[in-house]
């Protein structure tokens, strides 16, 4: 028997196939792996980038318009030249950083209009911007040649106007015959209102400074001055919580000038014609002919008087003499305000009997004999509003104290005024004037002041005033 074999080597071929297709396709599925991948990096690179500029330019925007707000963008206060130089058709301002100027040229040909985009979009912002210089031409035009006077005084006449947008403005053209008296008033209200922004501060505009014509151009306020709506036929149109409205927001006013400005600013003569109020009879505080600026680095700022300043019957008693005066003297001026506020009458009226003529002492008396209300309801006040007026006397009593120094400050009259904080039972404020009858009517000027109150003053104040936190080295 035989047996045949027959050997076949084994076949690579097939495998051989299967790892190359199996290889191939590992490869082709890596690489769509990989190019899927690169093209999603891509694309998240892209929306990223996206996401990087919007960022980047909504920062920039919001740094540009935090400039704007904030004033850095602007110029600063517009700096009064002290002599006039007719061909010079521009005023530059100082930026508030020395390595950092900018400047705002602000013509002062017939159009008056500075150089922004439009005149328009400048007096939307007026509050925001300093005073602009005007020329005689451009307040003929805004006045139409001075058509409408809206009061005179010594200092001047104040003309209605109006400036290319339809806003109505209040012109004062300043009486230029006592020349060294008018450039007072000028560059004191200037210097003061036009460097302030307050809800309750009149808006100063713009000025003109020329040798024929010196005028300072306000917002118009449409109601007038407080006094018509105290002493007048329309002092009961108004309803009493509207009257302490319009004390608080005087209030806050005179707190601003005191503690809120880089400057502190004395007004000096605050009293119902300096009080003005608008369409909401909101009130705005005027006139700044007699404010000074104090330096803060003083926490008096004492400064001696050379002469009266103010109103009489307003003016504190250190005014009547060349005694050490300190801001104190505007919140004596509020007290005697907030007494005329309440009884919507003179602080001294003759036709009242004796013991009511004037009417800070009259309070006082009713207040010691606890019959504030019963005063209250003489004044025409209603019973539901007692609390409020009881509250506004005894805040009056407190500002009128004789010494400065037991007057409170502005913004702590704004507290009690809102029932904020307790009030405090107040001392007896009329010390100096014991035994004297006051001749308090505000009428006249003040060299007619009465010589038995201004020697009672003098002599007064001396003793008084040696108790007090600062001492008086000069007398009159």
């Amino acid at each position: 028997m035989s047996y045949h074999f027959q050997f076949s080597p084994p076949s690579f071929h097939s495998s051989s196939d299967n790892f190359d297709r199996q290889a191939q396709n590992l490869f082709d599925s890596f690489g769509d792996t990989v190019h899927s991948s690169m093209k999603w990096a891509v694309a998240e690179s892209v929306v990223y980038g996206l996401v990087v500029i919007i960022c980047i330019i909504a920062i920039v925007y919001a740094i540009i318009e935090c400039l704007k707000k904030s004033g850095t963008a602007i110029s600063a206060y517009t700096q009064i030249p002290t002599t006039e130089k007719d061909n010079n058709n521009q005023i530059s301002s100082n930026s508030f950083s020395s390595s950092n100027k900018i400047e705002v040229i602000i013509p002062t040909d017939s159009s008056s209009k500075p150089e922004f985009p439009t005149m328009e979009r400048f007096l939307s912002n007026i509050n925001r911007e300093k005073p602009i210089r005007f020329t005689p031409e451009k307040l003929d035009e805004i006045t139409k040649n001075y058509l409408t006077i809206l009061g005179s005084g010594a200092f001047g006449i104040v003309f209605k106007g109006e400036l290319s947008n339809g806003e109505n403005v209040a012109v004062k053209v300043l009486n230029i015959v006592d020349i060294i008296g008018m450039e007072e008033q000028f560059k004191a209200e200037v210097s003061t209102i036009g460097r302030t922004y307050h809800v309750n501060l009149v808006k100063l505009y713009g000025f003109c400074f020329h040798h024929e014509t010196r005028a300072l151009v306000y917002e118009y306020v449409e109601n007038g001055s407080l006094d018509k709506y105290l002493f007048g036929s329309q002092n009961r149109n108004v309803e009493f919580h509207k009257l302490h409205e319009i004390a608080i927001g005087t209030a806050k006013g005179i707190a601003y000038l005191h503690e809120e400005c880089q400057h502190r600013i004395i007004h000096y003569d605050i009293k119902p014609e300096n009080v003005l109020l608008d369409m909401k009879l909101v009130p705005k505080i005027a006139d700044f002919g007699l404010a000074k600026l104090r330096s803060r680095e003083s926490s008096d700022n004492i400064v001696v008087n050379t002469h009266f300043r103010g109103t009489r019957g307003y003016a504190a008693p250190e005014m009547w003499k060349a005694y050490p005066v300190t801001y104190k003297c505007d919140v004596y001026s509020f007290g005697i305000l907030l007494f005329e506020i309440v009884g919507r009458r003179r602080h001294f009226d003759s036709s009242f009997s004796e013991s009511q003529q004037w009417f800070p002492k009259w309070t006082w008396e009713m207040f010691e004999n606890n019959e504030l209300a019963v005063m209250i309801a003489f004044c025409g006040i209603e019973e539901k509003d007692n609390e409020i007026a009881e509250r506004m006397l005894k805040v009056a009593l407190w500002c009128v104290q004789y010494l400065p120094n037991d007057r409170p400050m502005m913004s702590t009259v704004v507290k009690m005024l809102e029932g904020e904080i307790e009030i405090s039972k107040p001392p007896f404020p009329f010390q100096n004037l014991e035994g004297v009858k006051p001749n308090l009517t505000s009428e006249g000027s003040s060299e007619d002041c009465d010589t038995n109150i201004s020697s009672w003053h003098t002599e007064s104040f001396r003793k008084k005033t040696k108790h007090d936190t600062f001492q008086i080295e000069k007398t009159a």
